[in-house]
């Protein structure tokens, strides 16, 4: 028996975008935040999210990328030089909107996760699975029982992703501590 189904489905399941809205979005609920603020966490997120997928879609139309998940090291280049900035350029947003500041750290240490994985290419290919479950578990600090709950989660992914082939253990550690990184960060801005 083969677990190629569920690892793609945890794969797909755990993709940055969906993991970083429910999370974004579950911590501010789970906050007690203001229902503008989880709306504006959930817009942000699709926009962006939304954004991306319309440019990897475009790639693969006109026959630059052999599939979405960007796995070649010139596809992983081109999009996360295209992610970094518009996650730069939505965190410079959400300061200009008056926005809270953890919406605005949090895709500002997004795209400093996205620059990371682009430095690092030449030795791997940092799991963003990975780097964004992790950052995404550090959301909901200090509840202990979701923090392992998305800790769990991350695992989880972490394991898809290697179960795959598209990553190797490096990494996927490497994407562990970007995110457990940008999630320590993100915790002195709260």
């Amino acid at each position: 028996m083969t677990l190629a189904p569920v690892a793609n489905g945890v794969s797909f399941a755990g993709h940055p975008a969906v993991v970083m809205a429910a999370a974004g979005a579950g911590a501010a609920i789970a906050g007690g935040a203001p229902p503008g603020v989880t709306r504006a966490i959930l817009i942000a997120s699709a926009a962006l999210a939304g954004a991306i997928m319309i440019y990897a879609f475009i790639q693969v139309r006109r026959g630059a990328w052999r599939d979405a998940d960007a796995s070649q090291p010139e596809e992983r280049r081109q999009l996360n030089r295209f992610a970094a900035p518009l996650l730069a350029a939505g965190a410079v947003s959400a300061v200009w909107a008056g926005q809270s500041p953890q919406l605005a750290a949090g895709l500002g240490l997004s795209a400093a996760i996205i620059a990371a994985a682009l430095a690092a290419l030449r030795g791997l290919k940092l799991s963003l699975h990975t780097a964004f479950a992790v950052f995404a578990a550090s959301f909901f600090w200090p509840l202990a029982w979701a923090v392992a709950a998305g800790l769990a989660a991350a695992a989880l992914i972490a394991w898809s992703r290697l179960y795959l082939k598209r990553h190797t253990g490096a990494d996927v550690l490497a994407g562990a501590a970007a995110g457990a990184a940008a999630g320590a960060v993100l915790q002195f801005v709260g």
